[in-house]
């Protein structure tokens, strides 16, 4: 399978290096032999139809952007990129953007129309154009998928379409946002008030320097409207969403909470008549109490009752697990497996 790759952050390097690990596995298990023949980031594109050094853009990428590599093109745009290289799916892993989502709504849609299938991580298109962008995949009649898109490497969005297929999916509720997670157990175990909690998550790296995407429950919202129209067939955008972030959340209240028996989660509410985030009270030791950067969601249905998915929401590998997983999929539908 020949893959243009689009957006080198974390997770696009993440998907080279999965694939890498995998290479042998992938031959063997599937007969899957991929091949990148486009790659891109914000400062230039590399392509060769024969064939990319993944070990070379990896290593290069540690010090400069792809337009100072010895082959590479430099201010090559993505969309430009996709009219120079010879692929069979695009795999786009450009950063979230809820303003307009670009440029990641532009180039999916670009790809469609040219009859190419498509994985994603991003979610900022979906939760602004998800009708859109899902009649474009119909019309062209390709595959279109994105469970990176929710939760990293927990699989709610599979789970609820291929080994819940016989159920309808009543409602979902979980924590979609590993970086309030941390921030809210830290506040609970160590007695941390916001502001050092959250300093401590930037420290490590789980915060942004700008975390109000996180903490303003913005990236959730955008989760629980890829939720709500892929699994509950509920047509939503992030405008529709009713959101409270954890910035008003206070030590006094985290203590409080506990004395009764309870912890302060970020929690996402997808229904019929709901779909909202914000801080709730859980109960210590029921599934919603699950610590660290770690997503979850329990899915409630009318034949199988509820089941509960358990996964960690971030991280370059994980995500690029997803991805891969992903592609697996249209490689074996595309091939009658």
């Amino acid at each position: 399978m020949r893959i243009c790759l689009i957006g080198l952050g974390a997770v696009g390097q993440g998907f080279l290096r999965a694939v890498q690990m995998k290479e042998g596995y992938l031959r063997e298990r599937y007969g899957l032999d991929i091949r990148f023949t486009g790659v891109a980031d914000s400062s230039g594109a590399l392509h060769d139809p024969d064939g990319l050094d993944i070990e070379g853009i990896l290593g290069h990428k540690k010090v400069a952007g792809l337009g100072s590599h010895p082959s590479g093109y430099e201010g090559m745009t993505g969309e430009e990129l996709l009219d120079e290289a010879e692929y069979d799916c695009l795999v786009e892993a450009t950063p979230t953007n809820i303003e307009d989502g670009e440029p990641g709504r532009t180039l999916v849609l670009k790809a469609m129309g040219d009859g190419k299938h498509v994985v994603t991580s991003n979610k900022g298109h979906l939760a602004l154009f998800y009708s859109e962008i899902m009649e474009a995949a119909s019309e062209a009649g390709v595959e279109f998928m994105f469970e990176a898109s929710v939760g990293g490497a927990m699989p709610i969005i599979n789970l609820a379409r291929d080994t819940l297929s016989s159920c309808t999916i009543e409602s979902v509720i979980g924590i979609l946002n590993g970086t309030t997670n941390f921030i809210l157990s830290r506040m609970a175990s160590e007695g941390s008030s916001y502001r050092q909690a959250l300093i401590e998550a930037q420290e490590l790296g789980i915060a942004e320097t700008n975390p109000a995407q996180d903490v303003e429950g913005t990236d959730a919202a955008c989760k629980a409207v890829i939720i709500a129209n892929s699994i509950l067939k509920r047509p939503c955008t992030l405008r529709d969403v009713r959101v409270e972030g954890i910035t008003g959340i206070t030590q006094g209240a985290i203590e409080l909470a506990a004395q009764e028996g309870y912890l302060i989660k970020l929690i996402a509410e997808i229904s019929g008549d709901r779909l909202e985030v914000g801080p709730r009270l859980v109960r210590i030791g029921s599934p919603y109490a699950v610590d660290g950067t770690l997503n979850m969601a329990t899915l409630r249905t009318d034949l199988a009752g509820e089941v509960t998915a358990v996964g960690r929401g971030a991280g370059s590998l994980e995500t690029a697990s997803a991805m891969l997983t992903d592609t697996i999929t249209i490689w074996r539908r595309s091939h009658g497996q």
